[in-house]
């Protein structure tokens, strides 16, 4: 597996549950530590979420599964040299990249793409801190746009207190940050209505129920045309949604506590502004009987000092490895790579880099052992031509000079962390160098 995430490790764990063939299966991660984004994607405000990394974990303790952290493909070994290591390869790295917006004032200083503060707040390796830092600076007010999930973990951890925050896994400087910034209203903007938002209820919910915010919607916005009154008779997500919604109309803002609102019908063209961001121009839309969204010509402003765009994420290319660009996935064939339009033997794909970002980490378990069923399948008639293992990969990567962290590492970072989160009374702290993170690794070793 090309990616530790929960798609490599659901296809890991369906492969080493099966008879037909024997495998051993490497889980190979360009980070020292596993769980993609169920560490890295979740908020860390969702520690029943997060503990899906738990259920994780058993899978990385079969003896068949081998945690290979540290690891680049693409840069410590090509993709043809990781190939001939082995029989097979799913490819399970996600869809890490942001989409744009595509207009004017996207790149001014104070807007961010939501996977930058993400990726800053859960403590990723990778995370501009400086940018993402100098961008919260003095924030009164923010537009989160977008409607899915990942767009109200974002309005949630902006609009939370200090003390709801203090107990999580954050990083201590993410926590410090959040802390000092002084919000006051959070918008979260949607191009079309409420019936075509994509967040789940459950999401949906936990805005209520917030210490220091009031969740705001305009009754307006949840008047609904014929179209979108049949999507809610049909679809229990939409209508539960627009029930927890209605219940919210009757919210007035509460001075000293933060405006957390929810608007839809507004499309934004152009970020305001010159040395920072100042504002976000909206134009009113309409929605049409495809889904389709008009403009109206009706423009407003939003003042913002911090514009976060939730828009979609895509996937990137490995060296080697095809990627379509508008889909952001790799071009297959129910999990089964194609290249040049026909189907390669022994490349597969799994998780959000087969189809796309959709769907919640549980989902990926059913995708996943879809992929696995057809990898049996090519190995049973053949098209899979299995030679067993040649070298032992981490060995390779050893001679190489890579650095791998295994299981046996991982493990010397988890306790690592837990042990930080003790010194400050949390269950852990996010270690968010990856110097601190070998760091960790050495000092077992050592010890």
């Amino acid at each position: 597996m090309v990616g530790a995430g929960p798609a490599g490790i659901y296809a890991a764990d369906a492969l080493t549950r099966q008879d037909a063939v024997p495998v051993a299966v490497d889980l190979i991660d360009r980070l020292p530590t596993p769980f993609g984004l169920v560490r890295h994607g979740i908020a860390p405000d969702h520690p029943k979420m997060r503990a899906i990394r738990d259920t994780l974990h058993r899978s990385l303790d079969d003896p068949l599964v081998r945690f290979v952290g540290n690891v680049d493909v693409g840069t410590d070994i090509s993709l043809d040299e990781l190939r001939r290591h082995v029989d097979a390869v799913i490819y399970t790295y996600g869809a890490s990249v942001d989409r744009q917006l595509g207009i004017e004032g996207e790149e001014l200083p104070g807007s961010l793409a939501a996977t930058d503060l993400v990726a800053w707040y859960t403590g990723h390796p990778d995370a501009d801190r400086e940018r993402v830092e100098a961008a919260l600076a003095g924030v009164r007010s923010a537009v989160v746009i977008g409607v899915g999930n990942v767009a109200l973990d974002v309005g949630r951890v902006l609009a939370r207190t200090a003390p709801e925050l203090e107990p999580t896994d954050m990083p201590q400087h993410v926590l410090d940050v959040l802390a000092a910034m002084p919000v006051e209203e959070v918008t979260i903007l949607g191009r079309r209505g409420p019936a075509q938002a994509a967040f789940t209820t459950q999401e949906l919910r936990e805005l209520d129920g917030l210490e220091g915010a009031t969740v705001l919607v305009d009754a307006a916005d949840l008047v609904l045309d014929p179209e979108a009154e049949e999507r809610a008779s049909t679809d229990r997500n939409v209508s539960r949604n627009l029930a927890v919604m209605r219940g919210w109309v009757d919210h007035v803002p509460t001075p000293g506590r933060t405006q957390l609102r929810l608007r839809f019908f507004g499309r934004p063209v152009r970020l305001l502004g010159e040395d920072r961001v100042t504002g976000v121009e909206v134009e009113r839309t309409a929605v049409d009987g495809d889904g389709r969204v008009m403009g109206t010509g009706e423009l407003s402003v939003i003042p913002a000092d911090l514009v976060v765009r939730s828009v979609g994420y895509r996937g990137l290319p490995l060296p080697g490895l095809p990627v379509d660009e508008r889909s952001g996935t790799v071009p297959n064939e129910d999990g089964r790579v194609l290249r040049e339009g026909r189907v390669s033997p022994g490349e597969y794909a799994a998780g959000w880099i087969k189809r796309g970002p959709s769907g919640v980490v549980g989902t990926n378990k059913h995708d996943a052992r879809e992929t696995v069923a057809r990898l049996l399948a090519d190995a049973a008639d053949g098209t899979l031509r299995t030679h067993g293992p040649v070298d032992d990969l981490v060995d390779e990567l050893v001679r190489r000079g890579a650095r791998p962290v295994l299981l046996d590492d991982w493990r010397a970072i988890d306790a690592a962390e837990i042990a930080l989160g003790a010194t400050r009374g949390r269950a852990r702290t996010t270690l968010h160098e990856r110097e601190s993170l070998l760091a960790a690794v050495r000092a077992a070793a050592a010890g």
